[in-house]
């Protein structure tokens, strides 16, 4: 018998995939665009060849290091969890094979073309040892933590898989399990040191492959060998509960009768609201009402809602008690961007849930049948998506709205009229809040499409993400940033050997959370760093809802044309086969 086979066959499987060669050129040239688009603001202000290196080196290692941590929800979640729910795993293990042999198999299958595509910006990254940005042990480093935080990323997915049986609770399990492989370890040691008034010693943070990261650019002595053997040996131990978990948890083993009401009741409610819910929307639009059924996810968003209120309240709290401190300021604006995103990947992940079970089930095809018309299908999830998250979703927009506002107008320093800066503030925040809710339409309205014309609900959820979200973002920022050269720092540049003072400093952040610090000259005006600060947020929140209208009008326009097409399509190729 052939050692490890599996491995083997899905090795050559996916070398001949179009997608595992394509994939790898398309990260090399994203790579290069991105790294020419940096080059290119050099010629605009004056700035050296180290100082774009290091901005080539940090956005590229940045971006790296979201696409490593990320790939395990997308690539690696849903993977075993899908074979239970075919019922084709138990025949892997009627043969000989292991549970180490079925693990890694998929393991290799399904991150292969995410590892090439990693690999593929590493040389990207020695231009910036070229122009004496880093140096050649920082980068080296840096590209050991990237691989480190892709297979800790991959090991986390896959054992949770391996425990899992439904898709959405797969993906939710992940994203916990990640947040709390990556910022448990040194939030715990943050909260330790804090509390006992002494130096950050990173002890649990040992493991956190985001700290690894950080340790790679560090000068002097740092721990971050032994970070890496630590964070690694935690990817291997991952690994390890899949391959042991695999075996003894691909049986569908019968739930016992109080626990099957629990989680009945959980799901869908008493049958008072189930009667209720049943008289108010099944004659309105019966796709409404089965898209509705379920209340866990109006449960999830209102409880991500409330913990986003209280985190506000916490730091008005700790601005009133500590007014100078900057963790006002940074607290919020990470913890708002950290939580907008799981909410997009909320939306991204459930938005397309009932065309993809419907198209699986036969359902779409029994539906297309009855009398209902091709708009009541469509607008079926939409109106039920509203109906569910409306009202979770319009506090979080509430509470990012006020947040917002008090962050951008502590941002601002002196010289700027009171009321110039209120009213600037507002409307900031007020453009970064409409970017949100035009963000959160355009993903439930892609999804829904993606739902349509993917293969799982993993492929949904990266679709949705890289197309609304991850490609808009990197256009608009740079465009964002050339407009900010053209605007400001020309001029400025052009100004500075008339300049009598020192340059100053202002920070601003954008829609999309990103934190930028430009320089201005002390001659210049004292509504410099507000303008910046409006530029840099208003036009990105612009750009980002004309690009979410266009994605909005384009998903709308294909379901509404292509549904029977695209469900005959389906249908008739599977009974082809």
């Amino acid at each position: 018998m052939t050692f490890l086979p599996i491995i083997d066959r899905e090795l050559r499987v996916a070398a001949r995939k179009r997608s595992t060669f394509w994939l790898r050129v398309a990260s090399a040239l994203v790579g290069m665009v991105i790294g020419g688009a940096i080059m290119m603001l050099s010629r605009v202000g004056a700035f050296g060849p180290s100082t774009m290196g290091n901005a080539l080196f940090v956005v590229l290692t940045w971006l790296a290091l979201l696409v490593a941590l990320t790939a395990g929800l997308f690539f690696t979640a849903d993977c075993l969890s899908e074979e239970k729910r075919e019922g084709t795993l138990g025949f892997l293990f009627l043969t000989d094979l292991r549970g180490y042999d079925v693990a890694g198999g998929k393991l290799l299958a399904t991150s292969l073309r995410v590892t090439f595509a990693l690999m593929s910006i590493i040389p990207i990254l020695a231009v910036a040892f070229l122009m004496g940005a880093v140096s050649g042990p920082q980068y080296w480093k840096t590209a050991l933590a990237l691989l480190n935080a892709l297979f800790c990323s991959l090991s986390a997915g896959l054992m949770v898989s391996a425990l899992s049986r439904d898709a959405q609770k797969a993906l939710g399990a992940t994203v916990l399990l990640l947040l709390l492989l990556v910022l448990g370890g040194p939030a715990a040691d943050g909260i330790y040191a804090h509390n006992r008034g002494r130096m950050f010693t990173p002890v649990l943070s040992l493991a956190s492959p985001a700290y690894v990261f950080t340790l790679a650019g560090a000068w002097g002595r740092s721990p971050y060998w032994r970070a890496l053997g630590v964070s690694h040996a935690v990817g291997w131990g991952l690994l390890a509960l899949a391959c042991l978990s695999v075996p003894r948890s691909w049986q569908e083993r019968p739930r016992r009768p109080r626990a099957s009401r629990r989680s009945y009741w959980w799901r869908y409610g008493g049958v008072r609201r189930r009667q209720a819910l049943r008289r108010k929307l099944l004659d309105r639009n019966p796709i409404l009402w089965l898209c509705c059924r379920e209340r866990w996810q109006s449960i999830v968003m209102w409880g991500v809602s409330l913990i986003v209120a209280a985190v506000l309240a916490t730091l008005m709290i700790w601005k009133a008690r500590y007014a100078n401190s900057p963790l006002w300021i940074g607290g919020w604006g990470t913890l708002s961007w950290l939580f907008v995103a799981l909410v997009f990947l909320w939306m991204a992940s459930q938005a397309g849930r009932f065309y993809l079970a419907a198209r699986r089930s036969g359902l779409l095809e029994a539906i297309l049948a009855t009398p209902l018309s091709v708009k009541e299908v469509v607008q079926g999830p939409w109106r039920a998506l509203v109906r569910t998250f409306g009202p979770p979703v319009a506090l979080l927009l509430v509470v990012q709205l006020v947040g917002g506002s008090l962050a951008y107008r502590a941002t601002w320093g002196g010289g700027i009229p009171h009321t110039w800066s209120n009213l600037a503030a507002l409307a900031t925040s007020a453009a970064s809040t409409l970017s949100t809710l035009a963000s959160l339409a355009a993903l439930a309205w892609f999804s829904m499409w993606m739902g349509m014309t993917s293969r799982n609900a993993s492929l949904i959820t990266l679709k949705t993400i890289v197309l609304v979200k991850v490609i808009p973002f990197l256009v608009i920022y740079f465009v964002t940033m050339y407009a900010i050269a053209f605007l400001v720092i020309l001029p400025q540049t052009m100004r500075m050997g008339a300049a009598s003072g020192p340059p100053v400093t202002t920070t601003s952040t954008n829609a999309s959370g990103t934190t930028t610090t430009f320089a201005y000259t002390a001659t210049s005006s004292t509504m410099t760093p507000l303008f910046i600060s409006l530029l840099m947020t208003c036009l990105p929140a612009v750009l980002n809802v004309g690009v979410d209208l266009g994605f909005i009008a384009l998903a709308r326009s294909r379901l509404h044309s292509t549904l029977r097409q695209q469900a005959a399509g389906i249908f008739g190729s599977i009974r082809g086969k």
